[in-house]
């Protein structure tokens, strides 16, 4: 996959209240999104790159965080690139970062979340179901986001119109390819295609989609199943379980840009970002139609 770096462009203005935070809404008129999209893109496939250099090789050493999660020279290598990339053209937004603490106490009503590499327990088994997120966030909605899943070769984002696609590869950093539009499927309640979480299912989960009538189950990591539900290949994606805001914005951008909708679990409320310390309560997320049952 090639990793041309982009011309420069003119940097990105600051994003004000006024922008309307929907991501099939119409733009603020100063916030070039088409950039945004641009310098987002071609970080994620970059960043991809680096990663499968890690992936492919014999070999890789895994460490342990302070909360016991695993992290690689791949994580590590993938944001670096991808943060020197974000400040550099985006000087005047916040950065939040899954492999920067420090980023973890800012607070902004605008700013990009970045896990540069989501799913390091699929990696680290080689199983291939990791992605790279990046995504902008206002007033609580993530309005852009980019989920780029290398060994998958799937690449999904949201266009400059907050409309999401996936993109044909073989990728370029530089020049796009084919693209289709993304949008949910009509669900079938008597026939539901659900997805959950490949490395993290519990009974709690297992009950509750219990409570649907399920023609198909399948397990993903990372945010590919909000991805999956996007692409109308699935209907419901519950997680009964701890995430960080940056586990699911790019996703959860991608998922509203197709027509999907995000929700808190325990009341069916919209599920919104800028929480603090950026953490995740229990979420559905859906289709539209989907008979959402209570907890």
């Amino acid at each position: 996959m090639p990793g041309a770096p982009l011309l420069p462009r003119p940097l990105l203005p600051t994003i004000t209240s006024k922008s309307i935070p929907s991501n099939e809404g119409e733009m603020e008129a100063d916030v070039d999104y088409d950039h945004l999209m641009r310098v987002l893109r071609a970080a994620a496939i970059e960043a991809g790159t680096r990663i499968m250099q890690v992936y492919e090789s014999p070999d890789f050493a895994v460490r342990a965080k302070s909360d016991d999660s695993p992290v690689t020279m791949a994580d590590e290598a993938a944001d670096a690139l991808i943060s020197a990339r974000l400040r550099a053209e985006f000087p005047d937004l916040v950065l939040v970062t899954e492999e920067q603490a420090a980023s973890h106490s800012q607070t902004a009503r605008s700013f990009l979340i970045v896990d540069p590499l989501d799913g390091t327990k699929e990696f680290v088994q080689r199983r291939g179901d990791f992605t790279v997120n990046i995504a902008l966030v206002q007033n609580g909605v993530p309005l852009r986001g980019v989920v780029y899943a290398p060994a998958k070769g799937r690449l999904f984002y949201t266009d400059a119109h907050g409309h999401s696609v996936e993109e044909t590869g073989p990728f370029d950093a530089a020049n796009p390819g084919p693209l289709t539009p993304m949008r949910v499927a009509k669900p079938d309640n008597a026939a539901l295609r659900i997805v959950a979480s490949k490395s993290h299912s519990d009974a709690a989960t297992e009950a509750y989609i219990g409570k649907y009538a399920v023609a198909d189950l399948k397990n993903a990591g990372s945010s590919l199943k909000f991805c999956l539900v996007a692409a109308g290949e699935a209907d419901l994606y519950p997680r009964l379980g701890r995430t960080m805001e940056w586990d699911t914005a790019a996703g959860d951008a991608v998922l509203r840009g197709a027509g999907g909708r995000m929700i808190r679990f325990e009341d069916h409320q919209p599920f919104v970002y800028g929480k603090p310390g950026y953490a995740n309560g229990f979420f559905i997320a859906h289709a539209p139609g989907v008979e959402v049952k209570a907890p």
